[in-house]
C-alpha cells in the first residue's frame, strides 16, 4: 500500500504501484511461479503468502487505482495478466516483509518519523508541513497510522535488499575485462537515408487521413481538465488586516531588544596570495608584499597588481562595509582587533594568505524603538496572520467535511478571494493557482473531486490556501480531424517514408552481405557516405542508435557485419562495422571509476533479486482466483 499512496501523492503511472524497493521492474515481468495454491482458506483474501495475508480490499484498490495510472479500462483479455502480476507484487512484499520478521531485523520509531519527515509529498520548500501531510494523506484516503505501518514494513524490506546488494563485488579480472569492454572500438561505416525521399506518390486524401487518425486516435486527445471557481486566503492578505497596538510593539520591543542591535562594521582592503602547492613560498610572497606596504608603497597599487581576488583586486582590494559574519573566521578575528590605518598579515584561511588594512570604523549601536518600529510592526503582524491562517484553515476543514455548505457563502464568512478558472488542466494547472501537485491530486488523482462538491483547504505554500469547487470534469477526448490535419498528414510523410527508407536500407543490406562494395551501394542510393573510422562507446561524433547497433552486433571477424537500423526520427540508417581494437592498459580515469561502481551496483541488485526470486520460488503462496471479481 506504501508506493500506492506515494504514487497517488506523486501522481506516477500506474506501474510505480508494482514497485519492491529497486526491484520492480524484474518483478513486474515475472509471472506466477513457486508453490501456488488456488484456494484459499476465507475469501477475504486475495492470498497467504509465508505469515503475511494480501486483503482482498487492498488488491481491489491496488487493481483500482492501476486502472485508473493506465487512463481508462484495461482491455478485457489484457485483464488477468495484469490483475496477477499486481499480485504478484504484493506477494513478493509480503514474503519479504514476513523474512525480515524471521530474521530480527526492527525498524525505530525514528526511522519512521525520519521517512516522514523526509517525504517529498510532505514538504513544501523543502520543509516537513505536517499540515500538508495531513492534507495530503486525506485526499488519498489514508490514516496517518496506516501509512506509518506500511512506511515501516517498507524500511525492514529495505534492509534486507540493501544488505545484499552492498555486499556484492567485482574481482581485479572482472574489472578489467569492464575497463576493457568499455575502452573497445569499433570501426564503422554508414548512410542515413532520409524519409523526405521515400514517401512515396500516394495521395494523401480524405481516406488515408481518416485512417491514420483511426489506428492513432490516442495521440490525438485533449488534455483532461476541469472547470473551476475557488476561494483563496492568503497570508498576506491577513497580515494587512492585523491591527498591532503601540503597547504590544513597545512590549514585543523591550523583551527583544537584543535583536534591534546594528552590529559593528568596518571597511578594509586587502590583498590575497593564493593557496598553491608550495606554501612557504606563497607565505614569503605575502610578507614580501606587506613589506612594501609598510614601506610607505600604496596599498591600493599593491593590490592591483598581486591580490588574486577577482571581486577586490581591481578596486585596490576594497572591501567595502561590512560586519563580522561577513568573513571567514580567521580573517574576521584579525579585521575586528585591529586600529584604524593598520596593517597586518600575513593571515592563512582556506583561500590563501592575506594582508589587511583597515581604513574606517562603523561602530554598533542598539536601534530605537522608532527605527525598529517598522521591521517590528511588520514581524509581528505576520506572525498574527500566522496564527489566524492555521485557525481559519481547520475552520474552513470542518466546514467542508459539513453536508450543503456553499463556496460563495464560506468565501463571504471567512472573507476569501473569489475566481473562477474556465480551463484548469491536467499537469499543467492554470494561473493564478498554478499546477501545485496537493491540486492536482484533488482533481485529476485515483479519488478525484466530483463536480457539485467543494474540496480543501488545499495549502499551495507557507502562505496560501484554496477551496475549490468542480463545475464540469472534462475526460480526455479525441480532438477534430480538421484542428490536426496538418500534423496528421506529416505523421503520414513520416511513416510511410521511414517505411520506404527501412525497406532501402534492408535491401542495400542484402547487396552488401552479397559483396557489393560500400560505395558501390552509397552510390546507387545516391546518399553519400561517412568515411570508415572507430568510435567508441560514448563517442557523440555518430548518432546514439546506430552507436548502439555497433555495439549491439556480433564482432566483424572474419567479414563486415552489416545493419539495417530504423531510426526514431524518422527515416532509416544503412551501418557497417568493419573492425573492432581495444585501447592499451591505461588508469582508470574517473568515469571508468563511476562505471566499475555501478556495474558493482548491478551485481548487488541481481542478488537481491536472486534473493527474493528465491524466496518466492520455494514459499508456500495461495491466490483466490475470485480476487478481483
Amino acid at each position: 500500500m506504501l508506493q500506492s499512496i506515494r504514487d497517488s501523492l506523486h501522481n506516477h503511472k500506474w506501474l510505480g504501484y508494482l514497485v519492491l524497493g529497486a526491484l520492480a521492474l524484474v518483478f513486474a515481468a515475472w509471472g506466477a511461479y513457486g508453490i501456488v495454491n488456488l484456494s484459499t482458506g476465507s475469501a477475504q483474501y486475495a492470498a497467504e503468502a509465508g505469515g503475511q495475508k494480501i486483503s482482498i480490499e487492498a488488491a481491489r484498490n491496488a487493481w483500482q487505482q492501476a486502472q485508473q495510472r493506465m487512463g481508462g479500462e484495461i482491455p478485457a483479455p489484457q485483464q488477468a495478466a495484469y490483475q496477477d502480476r499486481l499480485l504478484e507484487s504484493m506477494i513478493r512484499e509480503a514474503l519479504l516483509t514476513d523474512r525480515a520478521h524471521e530474521l530480527g531485523y526492527r525498524v525505530s520509531d525514528q526511522a519512521v518519523k525520519d521517512a516522514i519527515r523526509n517525504e517529498p509529498a510532505f514538504q513544501v520548500e523543502g520543509k516537513y508541513n505536517a499540515e500538508v501531510a495531513k492534507s495530503r494523506l486525506e485526499q488519498v484516503g489514508v490514516s496517518l497510522s496506516a501509512f506509518e505501518a506500511d512506511l515501516r514494513d517498507s524500511l525492514l524490506r529495505s534492509q534486507i535488499q540493501s544488505g545484499i546488494s552492498s555486499s556484492d563485488f567485482l574481482t581485479p579480472a572482472e574489472v578489467e575485462r569492464n575497463r576493457a569492454l568499455q575502452n573497445e572500438e569499433r570501426e564503422v561505416r554508414y548512410v542515413m537515408l532520409s524519409p523526405d525521399k521515400f514517401v512515396g506518390d500516394a495521395p494523401f486524401d480524405d481516406a488515408a487521413v481518416q485512417a491514420y487518425y483511426k489506428t492513432h486516435e490516442a495521440q490525438y486527445m485533449t488534455t483532461e481538465s476541469v472547470h473551476l471557481q475557488y476561494a483563496e486566503l492568503r497570508l498576506d492578505q491577513l497580515a494587512a488586516q492585523v491591527t498591532v497596538s503601540d503597547a504590544d510593539l513597545r512590549a514585543a520591543y523591550d523583551k527583544n531588544k537584543d535583536h534591534y542591535v546594528i552590529p559593528e562594521k568596518r571597511r578594509a582592503r586587502h590583498i590575497l596570495i593564493p593557496a598553491g602547492k608550495d606554501d612557504a613560498a606563497d607565505r614569503k610572497q605575502a610578507q614580501d608584499v606587506l613589506a612594501q606596504a609598510k614601506a610607505g608603497k600604496d596599498f591600493a597599487q599593491l593590490a592591483k597588481q598581486f591580490s588574486q581576488d577577482p571581486g577586490s583586486a581591481d578596486k585596490g582590494g576594497d572591501l567595502g562595509w561590512a560586519d563580522r559574519n561577513s568573513f571567514v573566521k580567521p580573517f574576521a578575528d584579525a579585521l575586528f582587533a585591529m586600529k584604524v590605518g593598520e596593517m597586518v598579515g600575513p593571515i592563512k584561511t582556506q583561500f590563501g594568505y592575506h594582508i589587511i588594512k583597515l581604513d574606517e570604523i562603523q561602530p554598533g549601536k542598539a536601534r530605537t524603538f522608532e527605527e525598529a518600529r517598522p521591521e517590528l510592526e511588520a514581524e509581528m503582524r505576520h506572525n498574527m496572520a500566522g496564527d489566524r491562517f492555521g485557525e481559519i484553515q481547520e475552520q474552513l476543514q470542518s466546514k467542508v467535511e459539513q453536508a450543503g455548505n456553499d463556496l460563495a457563502m464560506l468565501a463571504k464568512e471567512f472573507n476569501l478571494q473569489p475566481g473562477d478558472i474556465p480551463q484548469f488542466l491536467r499537469g499543467a494547472g492554470a494561473a493564478p493557482l498554478g499546477a501545485a501537485p496537493p491540486l492536482q491530486d484533488l482533481l485529476f488523482g485515483d479519488s478525484a473531486l466530483p463536480p457539485g462538491r467543494i474540496g480543501g483547504p488545499v495549502v499551495l505554500g507557507e502562505d496560501r490556501l484554496v477551496l475549490v469547487k468542480v463545475l464540469e470534469h472534462r475526460k480526455p477526448e479525441p480532438k477534430p480531424v480538421a484542428e490536426v490535419r496538418d500534423t496528421l498528414i506529416a505523421a503520414i510523410r513520416k511513416e510511410r517514408g521511414t517505411e520506404g527508407a527501412m525497406k532501402a536500407a534492408q535491401s542495400a543490406r542484402a547487396k552488401l552481405e552479397s559483396g557489393v562494395a560500400f560505395d558501390a551501394v552509397a552510390k546507387e542510393l545516391n546518399i553519400p557516405a561517412e568515411p570508415a573510422r572507430f568510435v567508441g562507446r560514448t563517442d557523440p561524433s555518430i548518432p546514439a542508435q546506430l552507436r548502439e547497433a555497433a555495439f549491439n552486433s556480433p564482432k566483424p571477424e572474419p567479414k563486415p557485419v552489416y545493419r539495417a537500423v530504423p531510426l526514431d526520427s524518422g527515416g532509416a540508417a544503412v551501418l557497417a562495422v568493419t573492425a573492432l581494437r581495444t585501447g592499451g592498459a591505461q588508469p582508470a580515469n574517473d568515469q571508468q571509476v563511476a562505471q566499475v561502481r555501478q556495474d558493482a551496483m548491478r551485481h548487488g541488485m541481481e542478488g537481491a533479486m536472486a534473493y527474493v526470486e528465491e524466496l518466492r520460488r520455494t514459499s508456500t503462496v495461495r491466490k483466490n482466483p475470485k480476487a478481483f471479481e
